[in-house]
C-alpha cells in the first residue's frame, strides 16, 4: 500500500502536468466569461430541475462534502457534481466541470479546476464559488489563470488557504497564501515544517488560525494561520485532513487504513472505526456539520463509503467507480 499511496502522489503529478497541457490548449479556445451568483434555494434534489437521477460511474472525485448545509453529501468529479440523497444518486444537468480544489461551505462550495464540454467558465476556473448547487459560479480570483489542487476553505468562515503551483497575477509559484476576506486580498504565509509531498489542506469552519495539511511524511496542524506547522501523525504517510469545530479527524496509512479524531482543546485522540480495506485508505472525509453520526468518505481505489451511526456500520455505496 505505501508503494501504491506513492503511486498515487506520482499519478497527481502527471495528472497536473497533462491538466496544465489541456490548461494551455483550452486557453486559445475558452474565453472568460462572468458568472453571477445567486442565492440556493434549498430546494430538495429529488426535486430540484437542475438535477436528474444517475446510474453511472463515479470516478476520478477531488472532494467531498455537505454543501449548502443541505444535509447530503455532494461528490465533486471530473465531470461534475454527483449528489447522494436518500439512498439515491444524483448528478447536475449543466455545469459538469472538472471540479479541483473543491470545498463545501454552509452556503454552497468553492473550487478549482476546468470548465465543462457544456461551459462558458475560463479556463482553468482559477476560484470560483457558488451558492446555487453549481447551476451558477461567481468568480473570485485569477480565473482563467490556475486550476488550484491543494485548496482548503472553512466551512463558516469561507478562509481559503491554498498552496500555488504555477505563477499568476497575484501569487509566485510554490508558496502558500492565506486570504480571510473572500479572496480579495491575500496574504503569503512562511508555512514552516511544511516541508513534504501534500495530498490536501483544510481549514478550520470558524477559526482562521487553525488549517490542517495531509503529505507522505503525515499530518501538519498549525495554530497561527500557516506560518508554522508540526506534524502530530505518529507514523505513516498523511492521507486526508478534515477539521470540525472541536477536532480533527485525520487519515494516514502505515500498513493499515486509520482514521483518527484529535480533540483540538486537549490533543487526545480516538480511532475512528473503518470498514475492513485492501490495500487502501481513505482520501476524501466529510461529515454532516448537522449530525456527526453521519459521514462518509472516498477512497484511494475510487470506493465510497457511507456511514449514519457513527462508524458502527458503514454501507460501500460506490465500489471501484460503480455505483451498487
Amino acid at each position: 500500500m505505501k508503494n501504491s499511496l506513492l503511486l498515487a502522489v506520482l499519478g497527481l503529478t502527471f495528472s497536473l502536468a497533462a491538466c496544465g497541457q489541456a490548461e494551455e490548449k483550452d486557453n486559445k479556445d475558452i474565453e472568460s466569461e462572468a458568472q453571477t451568483d445567486e442565492q440556493g434555494s434549498g430546494e430538495e434534489v429529488a426535486s430540484n430541475s437542475f438535477f436528474e437521477v444517475f446510474d453511472g460511474k463515479i470516478d476520478h472525485i477531488h472532494g467531498v462534502g455537505y454543501s449548502g448545509n443541505q444535509g447530503k453529501p455532494f461528490y465533486a468529479a471530473h465531470d461534475g457534481l454527483k449528489v447522494y440523497d436518500g439512498g439515491n444518486w444524483y448528478k447536475t444537468k449543466e455545469e459538469n466541470n472538472d471540479y479541483m480544489g473543491f470545498n463545501a461551505t454552509k452556503d454552497g462550495f468553492y473550487t478549482s479546476g476546468h470548465p465543462g464540454q457544456d461551459s462558458n467558465l475560463p479556463n482553468p476556473l482559477g476560484i470560483q464559488k457558488s451558492t446555487d448547487d453549481g447551476k451558477t459560479l461567481q468568480q473570485l480570483a485569477v480565473e482563467g489563470e490556475t486550476d488550484f489542487h491543494l485548496m482548503g476553505v472553512g466551512y463558516e468562515n469561507q478562509v481559503i488557504f491554498l498552496m500555488n503551483p504555477k505563477k499568476n497575477s497575484i501569487m509566485e509559484t510554490g508558496n502558500f497564501y492565506l486570504s480571510e476576506d473572500n479572496a480579495n486580498t491575500w496574504k503569503k504565509v512562511a508555512a514552516n515544517g511544511l516541508d513534504d509531498t501534500l495530498l490536501s489542506v483544510a481549514v478550520h469552519p470558524q477559526k482562521a488560525d487553525y488549517l490542517a495539511a495531509s503529505g507522505q511524511q503525515g499530518i501538519y496542524l498549525s495554530k497561527d494561520k500557516g506560518e508554522t506547522f508540526e506534524r502530530i501523525s505518529k507514523s505513516g504517510q498523511g492521507t486526508s485532513v478534515f477539521f470540525t469545530n472541536n477536532n480533527l479527524i485525520y487519515g494516514t496509512y502505515d500498513g493499515t487504513a486509520k482514521l483518527t479524531k484529535v480533540s483540538l482543546s486537549n490533543e487526545t485522540e480516538e480511532e475512528i472505526t473503518l470498514p475492513k480495506m485492501k490495500e487502501d485508505a481513505v482520501r476524501y472525509f466529510a461529515q454532516n456539520p448537522n449530525n456527526e453520526q453521519e459521514m462518509t468518505f472516498v477512497s484511494f481505489n475510487g470506493d465510497i463509503y457511507y456511514t449514519t451511526d457513527g462508524a458502527n456500520n458503514w454501507d460501500a455505496i460506490v465500489e471501484a467507480g460503480k455505483i451498487k
